[in-house]
Order: structure tokens, then sequence, then C-alpha cells
């Protein structure tokens, strides 16, 4: 949780924060999609909120190598999602809804693998085995609109 954050919890408890945030699309040569798995279990395109002042950009940037120590670089944007399925009520009973710009990105350097406290595993993952993995309901969603045939 970034000072920001806290320093809005401190404020207003656990009530729901409106929350920019970013994520990062990236796929190998196969086609797999990159995940990383939450701590809590659940798997979902590393990303994060937008800390204040920071270009969104920058933000996917810093995200990827926080999470799963990579160095990307984002190459355009392929979506804005939000809604019901970017409603999070986390264990603490924190609420935040998410608006997240969706950056497809390209690998520049790094070996993925769990950085910070926040990721317990890293994995490439075919169109076709991300049905049977447990996935943030956002993930879900973010991935079913990018991934669906034009």
């Amino acid at each position: 949780m970034s000072d920001y954050v806290r320093g809005l919890r401190e404020k207003i408890g656990n009530d729901l924060l409106l929350m920019p945030a970013v994520a990062a699309f990236l796929r190998d040569e196969e086609g797999r999609v990159f995940l990383v798995q939450h701590v809590e279990g659940r798997w979902q395109l590393p990303g994060g909120a937008v800390d204040p002042g920071e270009h969104p950009a920058d933000a996917v940037r810093r995200e990827c190598l926080e999470e799963a120590g990579i160095v990307v670089e984002p190459l355009r944007v392929v979506g804005a999602f939000g809604g019901p399925e970017y409603h999070i009520v986390y264990s603490n009973g924190d609420e935040a809804g998410y608006v997240v710009t969706v950056y497809e990105v390209a690998l520049t350097s790094g070996d993925p693998a769990p950085s910070d406290d926040e990721t317990q595993a890293v994995g490439w993952f075919a169109p076709d085995e991300l049905d049977a993995l447990s996935i943030v309901p956002a993930t879900r969603t973010t991935m079913r609109a990018l991934l669906r045939p034009t």
C-alpha cells in the first residue's frame, strides 16, 4: 500500500476508494499470457494503483518490476476497464473500485519471478488454460475482452 493510500485510509477507514490503476498484458512467442499469483492465491495480470503525479505508463513499468522482477516497455493501451467486477473488498475490510488502463507491454529484461511480498508465483498460460485457474474476477473479465477474436 502506497503512503498516499495509507494516508487516505487513516481518514476514511475501510470506505470505498475509487482508484486509477494499470495492468500489463504480456504474451510470449507462443501466445501465452503472463500472470502473477497474489499471496491470497488468485492469479492476475501484473499491475496496481497509479501513484499521484505518476504517468500510467511509468506505473505499469514500476508494477511489473515490483511484482515480477521484469523490465517492460509499454507498447500501446489495449483497453480501459471498470465496473462491478473491479470492485474489491480486501481481507482487512478495505473497499476499492478500480478503473484500469491495460497496456500491451514487451519484456525488455529480467527473468520473471516473485519479487515482492504480494506475489507468490508467476507463470505463462495458454488462453485455453485460463478457465482452470483461480483468477481475480476483474482479470477474468479483462482477459475475455483482450483475447476475444476480432
